[in-house]
């Protein structure tokens, strides 16, 4: 048995956070998907691109209330020096008139949702965890090899980050995300992530979820095995049984 557990030093930094997960299993391989299909998410993708505008009151980027919640959020733990959360980063790229591209339709699925509903979002393959995936506050150390980057990085000390028994997965909590558990254009199996640290947006963090779950079974042909909220009084989901 495999679980996904927030731990307790992540709660006491943050009692009210949600976060929304689903499991999706027999994922096509990007080239499996067909050109219609490849077209629509393409589609999805700019559009909303486009819809994040509404998200956006200032032009100063962390005036935008989507974006001072995280700011404030980053504040409560150790991170490295200009590390942001996800959304901001595809956010600001939006406000400087640098649409986020496609990248693979997995991977193009969880961006337009998080541009569409201003919520951070991310993927992992599942099939390369070791151990339990959980959420906390590390003592620092943990191996991490940064998509695009040579060399180790490891975990700073008091720092949020998503981790398994092999290291880091995801540092500062949703801001930079690993080589060795990044999806590609082959990955089967995933766990897909979306955070709430807003109490006023758990209802959108509801809604956004099931769309989200819509989307990698509607282009992707994905078996959703799991969606689940989890929060303080449901800190724990199994994963693969």
């Amino acid at each position: 048995m495999q679980k996904f557990i927030a731990e307790e030093s992540f709660w006491e930094l943050f009692p009210d956070a949600a976060i929304g997960i689903l499991v999706v299993r027999g994922l096509k391989a990007a080239d499996q998907v067909s050109a219609e299909d490849a077209a629509a998410v393409a589609r999805l993708l700019r559009e909303a691109n486009e819809q994040a505008d509404k998200h956006l009151t200032s032009n100063t980027i962390s005036e935008n209330e989507v974006v001072r919640v995280w700011r404030e959020a980053f504040q409560k733990f150790k991170t490295k020096k200009g590390a942001r959360c996800s959304v901001e980063n595809l956010l600001k790229r939006v406000l400087k008139g640098n649409p986020v591209g496609s990248i693979t339709p997995s991977v193009d699925i969880y961006n337009a949702i998080s541009l569409k509903y201003a919520l951070p979002v991310g993927g992992e393959d599942l099939d390369s965890f070791v151990g339990d995936f959980r959420l906390g506050v590390t003592e620092g150390g943990d191996a991490f090899s940064p998509i695009g980057e040579d060399g180790d990085d490891p975990t700073l000390p008091g720092e949020l980050c998503y981790r398994d028994d092999e290291g880091a997965v995801c540092r500062c909590w949703n801001w930079r995300d690993g080589q060795r558990s990044a999806l590609t254009d082959n990955s089967a199996n995933a766990i897909l992530v979306m955070e709430c640290v807003d109490p006023a947006r758990l209802g959108d963090l509801e809604a956004t979820l099931d769309e989200f779950a819509s989307l990698m079974e509607r282009y992707l042909a994905a078996t959703v095995e799991r969606r689940a909220i989890v929060d303080r009084a449901h800190p724990e989901l199994v994963i693969v049984d």
